[in-house]
């Protein structure tokens, strides 16, 4: 008599270690390693210099949405000064590099943590606000380090900006596109590996729990003001990577793009990507970033056919306006985001053929 074998058609956990697995079956291991060969190993060579460069404003996007996901998809926190977290990041990392001659590997990572320290400070509120009282706390923070970036001439030379020097890393200089689009993508994924293994812990479930319901996480015994002030500085620590990282790609910077804009930008792509889904930081940061070639092609496209005219047309308020109706279609018909669009592809090959 012939043995009948049974072949499980779903992912069965029996215990807490195989639910915390980042990749539950050797498919999404084979899968991502051979991305990360596409990535690495060919996508540099046979992109165009505009495409190169529109990926390392995603990979740079990216590391900062990963980190506002933290903060607002995982412990709940909104915040509205992002960008300008990002903007003290980069010029921390050009105070350092042209002040105290402290090379790439280590500016970096130091900006990342003065911007933590600010974050911190700014954090404070979430002691005694949250909702739309906090949301506002940090729109004053916003205003408050533009006004610091612009006035404070002695460190950040006001509207003279900083040109900072080429990227170094054991003696290797780092300048160009290429270059450069390892360094970002290699440093994109050490964060998301760092962000998704952060989740698995303690602290991670303890943002979940603050998030879902602060005040029964309080009854669990969680200190809830410890713990937002930590998603604050690690949210706000990744902001100050992104931005070192940025300052270094662009080599000069100014003050202007570290507005509340880039702020909306960011939160943007949490929302549209997913919150509270690590890819989802990533799939919002490729759709933003992309939405804004996207409209400044079309308005070139316009220019040049004579639709309208230099000064007929101004890209913000349509960038703007763009913006919020993609928040707001996405809110309507898919609130959780490209990411859980993701899933459900995903989840329809793994079944194939089987529809159920």
């Amino acid at each position: 008599m012939r043995k009948r074998v049974f072949h499980p058609c779903g992912n069965y956990h029996e215990n807490y270690a195989d639910q915390l697995k980042v990749y539950e079956t050797d498919y999404g291991r084979f899968f991502a390693a051979a991305g990360l060969i596409v990535l690495f190993g060919l996508a540099p060579f046979v992109s165009s210099q505009y495409f190169l460069y529109i990926l390392n404003s995603i990979g740079i996007a990216a590391i900062a949405a990963i980190g506002l996901n933290i903060l607002i998809g995982y412990t709940g926190q909104i915040s509205l000064g992002h960008g300008a977290f990002f903007g003290v990041g980069a010029y921390a990392a050009a105070f350092l590099a042209t002040r105290c001659d402290i090379p790439f590997l280590l500016s970096v990572p130091a900006a990342g943590l003065i911007t933590a320290l600010v974050g911190l400070i700014f954090g404070l509120p979430s002691s005694r606000l949250k909702g739309l009282y906090l949301t506002i706390a940090t729109l004053a923070g916003q205003f408050i380090i533009e006004y610091v970036l612009v006035h404070w001439e002695d460190v950040t030379k006001g509207t003279m900006g900083i040109t900072l020097p080429k990227a170094n890393i054991f003696g290797l200089e780092i300048s160009g596109d290429i270059p450069f689009f390892y360094v970002i993508f290699m440093a994109m994924l050490a964060m998301l590996w760092l962000a998704v293994n952060l989740m698995r812990t303690k602290y991670g479930r303890a943002f979940v729990a603050i998030r879902d319901n602060d005040r029964a996480a309080e009854g669990m015994g969680i200190p809830i003001f410890p713990y937002k002030l930590l998603a604050f500085a690690i949210s706000s620590f990744y902001a100050g990577v992104a931005g070192a990282i940025w300052a270094y790609y662009t080599v000069s910077i100014t003050a202007e793009p570290f507005n509340l804009g880039l702020s909306v930008e960011y939160i943007a792509m949490v929302i549209i990507g997913g919150m509270g889904n690590m890819s989802g930081a990533i799939f919002g940061a490729i759709f933003i970033t992309g939405l804004n070639e996207l409209l400044r092609w079309a308005i070139d496209l316009m220019m040049n056919m004579g639709m309208v005219t230099q000064t007929g047309l101004n890209l913000a308020p349509l960038r703007e306006f763009i913006f919020g109706l993609a928040i707001v279609l996405f809110i309507l018909f898919e609130p959780r985001g490209i990411a859980e669009v993701w899933r459900i592809i995903r989840s329809s090959f793994r079944l194939w053929p089987f529809s159920y």
